[in-house]
C-alpha cells in the first residue's frame, strides 16, 4: 500500500516537473546546408515580431551571407571566452542565458562538444539543464549526428561521425522538423558557394556531396521524422485504447564490434516502436570475471554504457544455459520482442550448439513473441 502512494506521489511529481520544463523544438537535416540554422532565424524573427522575448543563445552561419544577414535584429547574448591551449576560444554562455530567462533561446549545433573544461562536456547536456530552468530551446542537428545511426552513416558516407548525440535527447523534443531538399538543390546549393567558400567547393563534391550519398542520407532523416511523428501519435492515444505495448530484448555477447551493431539496431527498433527495452548479456561459466580476458571486460563495460545512453535498461546475470537465461529474462520483463545478432555471432553460435535451442522457438512461438535476428 505504501509503495502504491509512493509512486503515485512520484507519477504527480514528474508531472509537476514536466510542466515547468521548457519546450524543445530541433531542426533535422540530411547534411550541412539545407538551411536549418536559416529556418531558425526566420523562426526568431517571426516570435520576435509576435512580442515573444526570443534571444539568440548560440548561432554558427559558417560565413554564409543570407544566414549571417538573418542575425541583424535580433538579440544576442555574449558567449563566454575560455583561453585554451594557447587560444582564445568562445563557447555558448549557459549561466547568462538561465539567468537572462527570455521565453525561447536559439542553440545551434547540437552535437557541439564542449572546450575542455566546460561544465557540461556535450551542448545537448547544456541545453536539458536549460529546459530544466523552464526556458524553451530550438536548436538543429543532422542525421548524421543520431548515434544509433552511426554504423549507417559510416557505411555511406566512409565517414565515422565522432560528435554524435544520444537517440533519447531527439526523442525528448516536443518537436522535430525535417529541413528536406533534394540531392540537386543541395549540389546546386554547393556549386554557387551558398554552403562552403570556392576552396573548398571541389572537395566536398568529390566526397560527402554525392548524389547517392545524399539521397541515403535523405531517406535516413526522413525516416527519422517519421518515426517521431508515430510516437506523438501513439503518445496521444489514450491508454485504454492502445495496442499491447512493445518491449524489445536485445541480447549481446562479449564479441565488442558486433554487440555494439547488436545495441544500435535494437535502439532503432525501439525508437520506432516508442517502447522500453532491455540489452541482456549471459555471463556463463567460461566468461566469469576471473576467466574472461580484460580488454573484453572493458568492452562489455562500454557496451553497457553505450546501451545505457541509447535508453536500454542493463541485465547482466549469470547462467550456464543462455537459452534460459533468456526465457527467465522475456518472462521477468514482459518481452513481446527478443532481437539477436545473426548467426556467425558468437550469440548465436552457443544457443545454436544446445540441445534446447528449440525450446527458445517454441516458447517465444507459443507466447506470440517475435524472434528478430539482426544482420
Amino acid at each position: 500500500m505504501d509503495n502504491e502512494k509512493d509512486n503515485n506521489v512520484k507519477h504527480f511529481l514528474d508531472l509537476i516537473q514536466k510542466s515547468r520544463r521548457g519546450k524543445f523544438k530541433v531542426y533535422i537535416g540530411m547534411s550541412a546546408g539545407v538551411g536549418k540554422t536559416f529556418r531558425m532565424l526566420q523562426e526568431a524573427h517571426t516570435l520576435l515580431k509576435n512580442g515573444i522575448d526570443v534571444k539568440i543563445g548560440y548561432i554558427e552561419t559558417h560565413n554564409r551571407l543570407e544566414t549571417h544577414q538573418l542575425l541583424e535584429g535580433l538579440p544576442v547574448i555574449p558567449r563566454r571566452n575560455i583561453f585554451y591551449k594557447g587560444k582564445q576560444l568562445e563557447e555558448m554562455d549557459v549561466q547568462a542565458i538561465i539567468n537572462l530567462r527570455p521565453e525561447v533561446v536559439i542553440i545551434d549545433e547540437l552535437a557541439h562538444s564542449n572546450i575542455e573544461g566546460s561544465k557540461n562536456e556535450k551542448r545537448w547536456q547544456d541545453i536539458l539543464e536549460i529546459l530544466e530552468a523552464g526556458i524553451n530551446v530550438i536548436s538543429a542537428v543532422n542525421i548524421q549526428h543520431i548515434e544509433s545511426l552511426n554504423e549507417d552513416v559510416k557505411r555511406i558516407t566512409n565517414i565515422d561521425v565522432q560528435e554524435r548525440i544520444p537517440d533519447n535527447v531527439l526523442r525528448m523534443a516536443d518537436e522535430v522538423v525535417n529541413i528536406d531538399l533534394t540531392s540537386e538543390d543541395l549540389i546546386t546549393r554547393l556549386k554557387e558557394g551558398k554552403i562552403y567558400t570556392a576552396d573548398k567547393i571541389q572537395t566536398a563534391l568529390s566526397n560527402f556531396f554525392k548524389s547517392d550519398q545524399i539521397l541515403q542520407l535523405r531517406e535516413l532523416a526522413l525516416k527519422e521524422v517519421a518515426g517521431q511523428v508515430v510516437r506523438k501519435v501513439e503518445n496521444e492515444v489514450p491508454k485504454n485504447l492502445a495496442l499491447k505495448q512493445q518491449k524489445l530484448l536485445a541480447c549481446i555477447s562479449s564479441n565488442d564490434k558486433t554487440a555494439k551493431i547488436v545495441i544500435r539496431k535494437a535502439a532503432r527498433l525501439a525508437s520506432y516502436y516508442n517502447c522500453r527495452w532491455c540489452v541482456l548479456y549471459v555471463e556463463t561459466p567460461i566468461e566469469s570475471s576471473d576467466k574472461i580476458a580484460l580488454d573484453k571486460q572493458r568492452h562489455l563495460i562500454n557496451n553497457f554504457k553505450l546501451a545505457t545512453q541509447l535508453g536500454a535498461e542493463v541485465i547482466k546475470i549469470e547462467n550456464k544455459c543462455i537459452t534460459n537465461a533468456i526465457l527467465d529474462v522475456v518472462e521477468q520483463k514482459n518481452i513481446t520482442t527478443v532481437c539477436i545478432g545473426k548467426p556467425h555471432l558468437n550469440l548465436f553460435k552457443v544457443i545454436l550448439s544446445t540441445t534446447i535451442f528449440n525450446k527458445l522457438l517454441n516458447n517465444l512461438s507459443s507466447s506470440n513473441i517475435d524472434l528478430v535476428i539482426l544482420s
